[in-house]
């Protein structure tokens, strides 16, 4: 703990060339004048450097792009490899997990072993990994790394050691599990294959071992040959060949029976009594033409060949379909006897596993489901009834379901709003689900004792917005909302430019306001319009109102560096005569004038709207003089106030939502009140270049790589935007000469078109590095430095707003108590204070018109303002003021009138001995700044990044107390302390950062945050030192001590007849002892973090521990059971012979020994 004072003497502390610029508290030499009353600011802070660590938490989501499929029968786990090698292992709700190799190589296949906790994966780099998955954590135990042959397929057998791994070239090694070494036992191509054959067989695409005898081993190749090895005796059994390539290959239960899949479309099922030809040959989906001929087929890429007791076999089989019918989806086809069921996919599939009731594969298998992995979904098929209806996922793999354009992060939510919102979505729950439990249900997962409400917001391409049930490390859908319903349809032909500018997705989400206590909600769209939600439990049929602003900038208000920008000057705020003066709240604009409307039309009519989030009200800004307008920046809303503030690259709009009226509409440069602040700043100017897209377009071409991933988070990259003061031209009458090969592309958009063409996600905005780039200039390329020609501005840019904050606050220097302000921060390191005044009484406030100006109140920062936060004199964080919810479609009570309940922070409230005064924190893209109110002193400053810049700034509550939270370009995390911002925390955790987490980035309290991991995944991390102390009993545990079933009994015949498969010693053939040892330059072995044993001892955890010990104590009591009949047994038997032995004796004691 430690204590900071300070005395307000008329000495600050400030950086180096730092000014506080203000209009009646500061100087050219940047020393603020003194407070009117020096005192003494006590604040203790608690937080300390200890307080932090930052972890990953858990990852939800689809995993982006899957290549590999597998499926744990007895653990009942499934796992999923991905293009950029990943993993996530998946259970029941709240197992799962995710790994990533440090190759970031693809993963070509998966192999449990079945249930032993342990996971083989092979990847594109030729190396095998043994994963320990007894631990809640998964690690890496052994790798294997291939050096001169490629692995294209593997197989574990059940209950072995032993892994056969198929490359190609041909040949098929043996790995020893346990030690991770290759045997010195190979099966090379030329030897399984016939002497004759004079071409290479391709390489190997199945390896299994016969259900008949695990001695001998099936290996297919490409080419379309089959061999079935003799391990014992080294030698090939039989061959089997066609003319089609093999994709894939399963065995009968018996063993006595294969099917292949085949390029052609077709399957091929071998006898092998008979190997000389096909037994049978089919094609599912090929019909025979007119000439007789067989209609050509995509290739069957995978089949299943299952057996059931109760009924006829399952042949599964994905693709097959005719080429002739162009546009079909991908299919799953399940034959079970004469049926033969299509289920058309949405996605392609990339790999599907039938899950079985037993894990042998000699046994009858019994499908129950089939597990599709496709590449955006992951879906299960129920096999046990007859129309194959598809399980619940209880994952939430739908996050993608449109694109995600934005994401917003709360904890710690009143307890009650999760619960509302999961009722209301309920009831638009899809039906027509499975019946039976999701299958997939290992693991264990239990409620951590540190869980609190969390909710998550996702905005869509398509304007949807889904609200998330975040708590205790989960996700679950509880609300979906559709912006787009509040719009009339466009029609076809309609529209003009207005349609043409965001053809695709003109209702994307570009951020979202949502105040949880008053449940107000406000959307931010493209097409640059706000829509106004209020929470109601019942139906109501409402008018939507429409508010239209023009929110526009003439030429000369286009900033141009200054000659005197060295010698700050401020004019007498009331020397302001504005230029534009704003919209009058009832205007309309004229119909069938272009340049007065905006991009899409309210619906006109009453709209009937179900519980949950109604539409109030929507502002759209209008296009002006041929341009459209531009993208929204910023916003805020207070419910208090029942005010709503907008603002872009032309201005503010602040609007009345309680009367739906307009109350101020102004340019950036009016809002100061005097002559052009610009010529204070210390700009210089910079080389013309061409804005691209925001949420869109993305080059990937290098130069406008470099100048996209340089620029300011206040560029339309970062944000969404297309209303940097760095990037966005001003007049969309004068484009620019292109700086880059990007720009003669651009350019051709028109005069009057903005760049936003088609809203996708935020997700989509991958970025392409070359791979001539070296790991630094990698590094480098998105946050280089960026000195101040980097953060000036064009000659041809205007000031954005770039944040808003509505509160309790001291307008003007010298008032005595606080009053409802607004907040303003500019893209060029401005902040402005506006204050208002706003009627108390409701009835006063339903008619009385809200007042609000400028005050002339500006304070300066370096680079773009990106958050205020409001602490009192003691260092507690105070809240914005708020209205609680009441639902305004519950019928009204005449004898008790409703009446609104607000709930208001002000200073003045919250310490007796700090009425007079509050503390404002203000960050930037470049540093952060503390002032004292009203006298505007900066108490304390601090330069947060020189060669990068901060994307998300975020004033959260951890640890009791409140800190300031900072992610910047370079990838750093900082956590910086308030009031004092002493650096508590910095960690250069994403290093290589894109825009798409530079967008979503999201810091919220209890030390949590996340961020859009891929297109389709989000990420959670914790900065709390506590959370990661606390973190190993929150995950599930993926493991669970579960006893292998019992072979069934293959009876006398069988067993005689099909062979002993069980005298079948692998360790003899493969061992070091008999196959000797594999070439060293074959193979490297690589050793994890810790040996196999070490592992083992420490895995699981307490929980997997005391599982084991009591599954150890169940054996033994059952042992020891067994050992006491046996001993009754033995002394019955004893007692039994000794009266035999007696009985006997009275016979023949009497008797002489010639009598016997």
């Amino acid at each position: 703990m430690k204590k900071f004072r300070k005395v307000l003497d008329g000495l600050t502390t400030s950086s180096p060339g730092s000014t506080i610029g203000s209009p009646s508290c500061g100087s050219a030499s940047g020393t603020p004048t003194a407070a009117p009353t020096p005192r003494e600011i006590d604040i203790q802070e608690t937080l300390v450097s200890e307080n932090f660590q930052i972890s990953k938490t858990v990852r939800h989501g689809f995993p982006y792009q899957p290549t590999a499929l597998a499926f744990d029968p007895l653990q009942k786990i499934v796992a999923i490899g991905t293009r950029t090698g990943g993993i996530r292992l998946l259970g029941r709700p709240g197992v799962d997990c995710y790994c990533q190799h440090e190759s970031g190589a693809a993963v070509l296949q998966l192999q449990f072993l079945i249930n032993e906790g342990a996971l083989v994966t092979a990847c594109a780099d030729d190396t095998l990994h043994l994963w320990n998955l007894r631990q809640r954590r998964p690690a890496v135990l052994h790798s294997l790394k291939f050096n001169r042959e490629r692995i294209t397929f593997c197989h574990l057998p059940f209950q072995s050691k032993w892994l056969y791994v198929g490359t190609e070239r041909g040949n098929t090694h043996i790995v020893n599990i346990e030690s991770f070494i290759l045997s010195g036992y190979v099966i090379m191509w030329n030897k399984a294959i016939e002497l004759s054959t004079k071409t290479h067989p391709g390489p190997v695409v199945h390896l299994s071992d016969s259900p008949k005898d695990e001695g001998k081993l099936l290996i297919g190749f490409e080419s379309g040959t089959v061999v079935q090895w003799d391990l014992r005796a080294k030698k090939a059994d039989y061959r089997v060949s066609y003319d089609e390539a093999i994709h894939s290959v399963s065995w009968h239960h018996e063993g006595k029976q294969f099917m292949c899949s085949h390029s052609d479309g077709s399957l091929t099922l071998w006898n092998l009594r008979n190997t000389a030809k096909p037994f049978q040959i089919t094609f599912p989906h090929g019909k025979i033409q007119k000439d007789g001929r067989k209609e050509s087929c995509k290739p069957i890429l995978k089949v299943e060949y299952k057996t059931s007791k109760s009924s006829e076999p399952f042949v599964i089989f994905s693709g097959g379909l005719s080429y002739d019918k162009a546009g079909r989806r991908p299919t799953l086809t399940i034959m079970h006897g004469k049926a033969i069921t299509v289920l058309e996919m949405d996605h392609p599939i990339v790999e599907f596993l039938v899950l079985c009731e037993t894990p042998y594969n000699n046994e009858v298998q019994e499908p129950y489901a089939v597990v599709v992995l496709l590449e955006k979904d992951f879906i299960v098929v129920d096999l046990t009834q007859s129309n194959f209806p598809i399980f619940e996922n209880p994952y939430p793999m739908d996050i993608h379901e449109s694109p995600v354009t934005c994401t917003a992060y709360f904890a710690d939510c009143p307890p009650d709003i999760i619960p509302i919102l999961y009722s209301i979505g309920a009831k638009h729950k899809k039906t027509g689900y499975s019946q039976k439990e999701w299958p997939v249900s290992g693991g264990t997962w239990t409620l951590g004792s540190q869980t609190y409400p969390e909710i998550i917001i996702t905005g869509h391409a398509d304007g949807s917005i889904k609200f998330w049930d975040a708590s205790a490390i989960t996700l679950q859908m509880l609300y979906k909302l559709k912006t787009s319903k509040a719009f009339e349809k466009p029609k076809c032909g309609e529209g003009g430019r207005a349609a043409e500018l965001v053809e695709e997705d003109p209702y994307a989400v570009q951020m979202v306001s949502w105040c949880p206590k008053s449940r107000l909600f406000c959307v931010v769209g493209i097409s640059a319009h706000v829509i106004l939600y209020r929470f109601s439990k019942y139906d109501a049929n409402t008018q939507i109102v429409s508010l239209e602003v023009r929110l526009h900038c003439d030429g000369e208000d286009v900033i141009s560096p200054s000659e005197t920008e060295n010698h700050p000057c401020f004019s007498d705020p009331s020397s302001h005569s504005p230029q534009h003066q704003p919209v009058s709240p009832g205007a309309r604009t004229p119909e069938g004038s272009r340049d007065s409307s905006p991009f899409l039309k309210v619906k006109s009519r009453p709209v009937r709207m179900p519980p949950g989030y109604q539409a109030e009200l929507v502002v759209q800004l209008l296009w002006v003089d041929g341009e459209p307008p531009q993208q929204i920046t910023s916003l805020d809303i207070n419910s208090a106030y029942s005010l709503l503030a907008i603002g872009n690259c032309n201005g503010l709009a602040v609007v009345d939502y309680l009367q739906k009226t307009i109350l101020l509409c102004m340019s950036t440069v009016d809002l100061y009140g005097g002559a052009d602040p610009y010529q204070r700043l210390t700009r210089s100017p910079r080389k013309n270049r061409q804005s691209t897209s925001g949420l869109t377009e993305l080059s990937d071409n290098q130069v406008s790589l470099d100048m996209e991933r340089s620029r300011s988070p206040t560029s339309d990259h970062v944000n969404g935007h297309c209303t940097s003061p760095t990037s966005q031209p001003c007049s969309a009458g004068k484009p620019r000469a292109p700086a880059c090969p990007e720009g003669s592309r651009l350019a051709r958009r028109g005069p009057g078109r903005p760049p936003f063409r088609k809203a996708q996600s935020a997700a989509c905005m991958e970025i392409s590095l070359p791979v001539s780039h070296t790991e630094e200039s990698r590094e480098n390329s998105f946050s280089r430095s960026r000195s101040s020609s980097v953060s000036s501005i064009d000659r041809d840019t205007k000031e954005a707003v770039s944040t808003l904050q509505f509160g309790e606050s001291y307008g003007r220097k010298g008032d005595a108590l606080p009053t409802p302000c607004l907040w303003v921060g500019t893209s060029l390191g401005v902040v402005l204070l506006i204050p208002m005044s706003i009627p108390t009484e409701e009835e006063e406030r339903l008619e009385e018109p809200v007042t609000i100006g400028p005050s002339g109140s500006v304070l300066m920062l370096k680079g773009s303002i990106l958050r205020f936060a409001f602490l009192d004199c003691g260092g507690a964080l105070i809240q914005s003021p708020y209205e609680v919810w009441r639902d305004p479609n519950i019928p009204e009570d005449p004898e008790r009138p409703r009446r609104r309940k607000l709930v208001n922070f002000s200073p003045s409230s919250s310490q007796d001995a700090c009425a007079d005064g509050h503390l404002t924190v203000v960050c930037s893209e470049k540093q952060a700044k503390v002032f004292l109110m009203p006298s505007q002193a900066c108490l304390f400053v601090h330069n947060i990044t020189e060669s990068s810049f901060v994307l998300r700034a975020d004033v959260v509550t951890v640890c009791n107390s409140v800190g300031l939270a900072c992610f910047c370009a370079n990838g750093h995390v900082m956590i910086l302390s308030l009031p004092s911002l002493r650096p508590l925390m910095d960690v250069n955790y994403l290093p290589l950062t894109d825009m798409r987490i530079a967008r979503t980035f999201y810091f919220t309290n209890s030390g949590q945050a996340l961020y859009l991991s891929s297109p389709t995944e989000l990420q959670r991390i914790t900065y709390s030192q506590e959370m990661c102390d606390n973190l190993q009993e929150m995950l599930g545990e993926l493991f669970t001590p579960i006893e292998t079933p019992e072979a069934q009994n293959r009876g006398f015949l069988k067993g005689f007849f099909g062979g002993n498969a069980q005298n079948f010693d692998r360790e003899e053939l493969f061992g070091e002892a008999a196959a000797g040892k594999a070439s060293r330059s074959l193979a490297q072995h690589i050793p994890g973090p810790a040996g196999m044993e070490g592992m083992k001892a420490a895995a699981g955890g307490v929980v997997g521990d005391l599982a084991r010990a009591r599954i150890a104590l169940d054996q033994r009591g059952e042992r020891l059971g067994e050992l006491e009949e046996r001993t009754a047994l033995m002394m019955t038997s004893a007692d039994t012979f000794s009266k035999h032995a007696h009985e006997v004796m009275l016979k023949c004691k009497d008797k002489k020994w010639y009598q016997f």
